[in-house]
């Protein structure tokens, strides 16, 4: 079976792009994780997958399959991606569009000036069953224990799990290392992606994440979200945050509990091709 496919990035955050709009295919588990091994297929952090909505107002439906082919509910530089893409191939000349997702809808919108695009990631959520997190109350922070010693993190939903922990430097922050070890800790039931935020103002951070299936990527969104908003949480962000991750910068906007988070940066077309399975 042959697919055309669009290889995009938002950030260096990398994605194969499948349109199943007109003809739905399931990949396997096996097949999506060969698609994006960069040595024997596409290569890729994650695959995005467009196919058509059968709610009522909602545009599309965007489906994220991680590296090693399990299905995930959120990706924002892939969100960024997403809108980029059903534009430039026609599929849409709305602008923003609604997207479903397996953890609930989106807003994605594209600023044609700027060739920016900013996405709705919707309201982060704190209780542990909705993270989810194997504790029996919430807090701001909480603590596991490392090859006897106690780490401090603080934890929340994007559509996806994350903990993040403070550190005074990312460059010398041990994000493989540790990152690998804390993704798949008991504490999160559904493993976790694990940032690393330096704090440089109140309006400025340095942000480096190990993503939940994919490893240390160079960018990614809802890490990105979720750092944001963990450190307004601490009371040491104000509401517009600029992130600097290794592929680049995002904006990230948030009001407070409720309220949505705005992420905005770049999304770019790398090359097409096509692909057999």
């Amino acid at each position: 079976m042959e697919l055309q496919f669009t290889k995009m990035h938002g950030l260096g955050n990398d994605f194969v792009v499948l349109d199943f709009t007109e003809q739905v295919i399931e990949l396997s588990q096996a097949q999506a994780a060969r698609i994006a091994d960069r040595h024997f297929g596409v290569g890729c952090d994650q695959i995005l997958i467009v196919e058509r909505s059968e709610k009522p107002g909602v545009d599309f439906r965007y489906r994220i399959l991680n590296a090693d082919g399990s299905e995930v509910g959120q990706c924002g530089n892939g969100a960024r991606c997403f809108v980029r893409y059903v534009h430039e191939k026609g599929l849409s000349v709305k602008n923003p569009i609604t997207v479903e997702t397996l953890t609930g809808q989106m807003t994605l919108s594209e600023d044609l000036n700027t060739n920016l695009v900013t996405v709705d990631m919707g309201a982060p959520r704190f209780e542990p069953v909705d993270i989810p997190l194997n504790v029996d109350q919430r807090s701001t922070l909480y603590n596991l224990e490392h090859r006897g010693e106690q780490l401090e993190f603080s934890a929340l939903s994007m559509g996806n799990p994350h903990a993040v922990l403070l550190v005074n430097d990312v460059g010398t922050a041990p994000v493989s290392e540790l990152g690998a070890a804390l993704e798949p800790h008991d504490i999160f039931p559904e493993r976790a992606n694990i940032g690393f935020m330096q704090i440089n103002s109140r309006s400025d951070i340095n942000l480096r994440v190990f993503e939940r299936g994919s490893g240390e990527t160079i960018a990614c969104g809802s890490g990105t979200c979720a750092a944001v908003v963990a450190g307004i949480q601490l009371g040491k962000l104000d509401n517009k945050v600029v992130a600097h991750l290794t592929g680049g910068d995002l904006t990230i906007e948030w009001a407070g509990e409720g309220k949505s988070v705005m992420m905005t940066g770049p999304a770019e077309t790398s090359f097409e091709g096509t692909l057999t399975l």
